[in-house]
């Protein structure tokens, strides 16, 4: 991969383990409309096609639910004002990223979460390593449609040929594909490197500095 100079990355799960505070944003909206709460397990499993769905994958009989909007308003709500109790990049991403950005690498993150929250976490831990955020917002289909991709590339000015994104999830490998890009799967997310191999992965890191090692290649 020596020709790779921008890298799209993945938030939840690859950059931030934000689990704990999607986890209690869910089950406080849960608990107010008085509806069975949801394990960590539960969570991990629905987190990756962005809130909406993990709320509706979160409420009995999902969107069909009368009081499914409320709960999820409530939940929008919630996490926005909570997004960062316990969120934290994960240990050895920012030497990572400060590494990857001395060597010249342009990087964005391409979020399904909501663009507010997105904004937030981008300002408050990566505003000087990472060059553009993109999260959900009107007119942009989410992953693992490319739109989201194909937006962060052309901020970055670049191209197929040049670029790589790298996941921890089905959702990111199947971004990757429809975006033309090689991923790199990194297995300290929300997905096994069982249940990814099932989706088709092929390339995995186990620790941030392995990334380097990756880029480094001759592939």
């Amino acid at each position: 991969m020596n020709g790779i100079r921008n890298i799209i990355w993945d938030m939840d799960g690859t950059l931030m383990d934000t689990l704990q505070d999607l986890a209690m944003a869910v089950n406080h909206a849960l608990r107010k409309y008085n509806m069975p709460e949801r394990s960590m397990e539960q969570i991990r499993r629905s987190v990756g096609n962005g809130v909406r769905r993990l709320v509706m994958l979160s409420v009995p009989d999902g969107e069909h639910n009368p009081q499914f909007q409320s709960v999820f308003d409530e939940f929008r709500s919630w996490y926005l004002l909570h997004c960062e109790d316990h969120t934290v990049p994960y240990d050895g991403i920012q030497e990572v990223l400060h590494g990857l950005k001395a060597a010249g690498y342009r990087m964005a993150i391409v979020s399904n979460k909501l663009q507010e929250g997105i904004d937030e976490l981008h300002r408050r831990w990566f505003a000087d390593t990472i060059d553009v955020a993109i999260g959900e917002r009107p007119g942009v289909a989410r992953k693992p449609a490319a739109d989201m991709v194909q937006l962060a590339m052309g901020e970055l000015g670049a191209t197929v040929q040049d670029s790589v994104y790298i996941g921890d999830s089905d959702v990111d490998l199947a971004t990757a594909r429809n975006a033309g890009l090689p991923c790199i799967s990194v297995l300290w997310g929300f997905r096994t490197r069982e249940e990814l191999l099932q989706v088709g992965a092929d390339c995995f890191v186990e620790r941030p500095q392995d990334i380097r090692l990756i880029l480094n290649k001759e592939i």
